[in-house]
C-alpha cells in the first residue's frame, strides 16, 4: 500500500481527499492541513513557493509516497519548485479546469471564481493563452470565502451573500460553465445552486487529479489491495481536532470505514 500526502492551506483540499477515497480508498494517507496560515490565496509568490516545499518536505520525511498539492494557489505559485527539489517523489496538482470549461461551454463564457494569487500567477496566465481566444473568460476573486469556509460558514447567510457579489459580474456576463478555480469552492456547490440554479455548469477538477494520481501510483504499487481501507492522519498547524471535525461535517466519505488518527499541531509553526 501507498502512503499519500495531500496538502492544502486549510480544509480545501479535504476535496480531494474526499474523491480519492472515492477511487483509492485502500491506501493510507496523511492530510496535512496549514490552517494557521490560510488563506494563501493573499499571500506573497515568494512567501507560499518557500512554505509549500517546508510543508512537502516534511510529508516526504513521513515516508509519503506520492504528494497531492491540493490547493490551486499553492500549485499556480510553487509547484515547479517543489518538484525540482522533491525529484524522488511524484508530485500532483491541481489547476483550474479552464481547458475542460472551454470545451463544455455552449456559449463559450466561461466564469472563473479563483483566489487572487491564481488568477494572477504565471502558470495560470499561460494556460488560459494557449485556449481559443472565442472563448470569454470572466474572471472573479472569490475574497473572504475561503475564511468562511475555514470557519465552517460553508452555508451560512454570510457566505451566500458574499458568494452572490462574486457571482454577479459573471451572471450578468451570461455564463453557462463555471469553473470552481480553489479546491474549497465545490463545498460551496449547493449555495452555488441556490443562487444560479442547475442550468450552469460547474467544473470541478477534483476526478481529474485523483485519476492522474491513481496512474502514478499503479507504477509504484501495482499490486495494491483493493479490499481494504486505509487510515487517515489528519495534522493541523493550527488544531488537528477541529479539522477532524470539519472532515466529518464537509466529506461524503464514511470516514468510519477507515483507521482516522490526529496530530495536535506541526512540530514548526
Amino acid at each position: 500500500m501507498a502512503l499519500i500526502g495531500v496538502f492544502d492551506s486549510g480544509v480545501g483540499g479535504l476535496s480531494i481527499l474526499d474523491e480519492a477515497l472515492r477511487q483509492l480508498p485502500e491506501h493510507d494517507y496523511i492530510y496535512l492541513a496549514d490552517s494557521i496560515h490560510a488563506p494563501y490565496g493573499e499571500r506573497s509568490s515568494e512567501w507560499i513557493a518557500a512554505r509549500s516545499l517546508e510543508l512537502c518536505r516534511f510529508l516526504a520525511s513521513q515516508g509519503c509516497n506520492a504528494i497531492v498539492v491540493a490547493c490551486n494557489t499553492a500549485t499556480a505559485q510553487a509547484i515547479a519548485h517543489i518538484r525540482s527539489e522533491l525529484i524522488d517523489i511524484p508530485i500532483i496538482g491541481v489547476e483550474p479546469g479552464i481547458k475542460p470549461a472551454a470545451l463544455q461551454s455552449s456559449k463559450g463564457i466561461v466564469g472563473v471564481l479563483a483566489t487572487e494569487a491564481t488568477l494572477k500567477s504565471d502558470k495560470f496566465n499561460d494556460l488560459l493563452g494557449t485556449l481559443p481566444s472565442s472563448c470569454q473568460f470572466i474572471k472573479q476573486a472569490g475574497a473572504g470565502l475561503v475564511p468562511l469556509i475555514e470557519s465552517g460558514q460553508a452555508n451560512s447567510e454570510e457566505t451566500l451573500e458574499l458568494l452572490a457579489k462574486h457571482l454577479e459580474p459573471i451572471q450578468d456576463a451570461g455564463a453557462d460553465t463555471l469553473v470552481l478555480g480553489c479546491t474549497h469552492y465545490p463545498f460551496l456547490r449547493k449555495s452555488i445552486r441556490k443562487l444560479l440554479g442547475d442550468s450552469i455548469n460547474l467544473i470541478d477538477t477534483s476526478d481529474a487529479v485523483v485519476r492522474q494520481l491513481k496512474r502514478k501510483l499503479e507504477t509504484l504499487h501495482p499490486d495494491a489491495d483493493s479490499d481494504r481501507y486505509g487510515s487517515i492522519k489528519f495534522i493541523s498547524s493550527k488544531d488537528a481536532k477541529a479539522l477532524l471535525n470539519m472532515s466529518q461535517e464537509l466529506m461524503q466519505s464514511n470516514l468510519s470505514q477507515h483507521a482516522l488518527e490526529w496530530q495536535l499541531e506541526l512540530s514548526f509553526k
